[in-house]
């Protein structure tokens, strides 16, 4: 099997509109998605996706969580902040880089990842 990367990562969140309100918010676009017959939202966030898919029996694993490299750790961690978005700041993780961790309103734990240049 040849990988060519990652195309898209799909969470569970309670309630699509309050999840598609707040990754809007914080840069993430809404692109369209077929009807599936069940309640769900498509963002583009940067070259990859993050799929939504409503689960009103939502249980959230608090370690599972996905990665978002950025350029700048302080500036996004700032921006986050100023959204009323509760951040914790990591420290420098050898073979990884600089760490920030957040969760969406469902609980979803997303790291924002700086790798050392």
């Amino acid at each position: 099997m040849k990988v060519l990367g990652l195309h898209h990562v799909n969470i569970n969140v309670r309630d699509v509109d309050e999840a598609i309100a707040f990754y809007t918010s914080i840069g993430f676009e809404s692109v369209p998605r077929p009807d599936f017959g069940f309640s769900g939202a498509w963002l583009q966030m940067g070259a990859h996706q993050l799929h939504l898919t409503s689960r009103e029996d939502l249980v959230v694993d608090r370690v599972q969580h996905f990665a978002l490299a950025v350029d700048d750790l302080d500036v996004c961690t700032t921006e986050l902040e100023v959204l009323g978005v509760e951040v914790v700041r990591g420290g420098e993780v050898d073979g990884a880089g600089r760490q920030a961790f957040f969760r969406d309103p469902s609980g979803n734990l997303i790291e924002l990842n700086q790798p050392r240049g």
